[in-house]
């Protein structure tokens, strides 16, 4: 049996890699909105470069449809879960989780650009690294009922997914081979991640 035979033969099929693949996805995406340590953008990158490779029609569309669902469920079940903790004399993990998350500069001004723009500020917090749940802890100090908020993130979730997604897939055109497109991928967004907080120590020393 040749190389490309043998590696036919263990490699798992597109469909196979699809079957587990997305549900993958979904799972550690939906964590990473309740637990938020999981590196989701990157994941959401390195899955547009896996999709962009494969041949199967509507790959990156069930990446995108995959991606924004999951942060979209797992957004509205952490801000319920803190509109309970809201409501409980003495609290909840979940929120004091929150809380821990959002030091009191970043929620003074969360709190301020959401009096001033409203849920326009729900999108803009998604996609600025480490700015969801200090908007999210501003949206539950404002008492914002979960309609509200759903209807903000939604558009917040879609835009999240688009951007990363166009990441993976910048990643994934430079480069041949996939895992190559992968490593790009989870480089840009690295880069694009530690860029807000280069920048806000540019202008801490430029003000001192």
């Amino acid at each position: 049996m040749t190389l490309s035979a043998t590696l036919t033969t263990v490699l798992p099929t597109q469909s196979t890699q699809q079957a587990l693949g997305y549900p993958s996805l979904f799972l550690l995406v939906l964590i990473g909105a309740l637990v938020p340590v999981v590196p989701t953008g990157a994941l959401v990158s390195s899955a547009a470069v896996v999709a962009f490779h494969q041949t199967a029609p509507f790959a990156l569309a069930l990446v995108f449809v995959t991606a924004s669902a999951a942060a979209f469920l797992g957004d509205v079940t952490l801000y319920w879960l803190g509109r309970r903790g809201m409501k409980s004399k003495n609290g909840s993990r979940w929120l004091e989780a929150i809380r821990s998350r959002a030091p009191e500069e970043r929620l003074a001004q969360a709190q301020a650009k959401l009096a001033d723009h409203g849920t326009a500020v729900l999108v803009l917090s998604r996609l600025v690294p480490a700015g969801r749940i200090p908007v999210m802890l501003a949206c539950l100090l404002a008492k914002w009922p979960m309609r509200r908020f759903a209807r903000g993130n939604l558009p917040a979730c879609l835009a999240w997914a688009v951007t990363y997604q166009l990441i993976g897939i910048l990643g994934g055109s430079l480069f041949p081979e996939p895992w190559e497109g992968v490593v790009a991928a989870i480089a840009l967004t690295v880069l694009v991640g530690a860029a807000p907080s280069v920048w806000r120590r540019v202008r801490g020393t430029r003000t001192a």
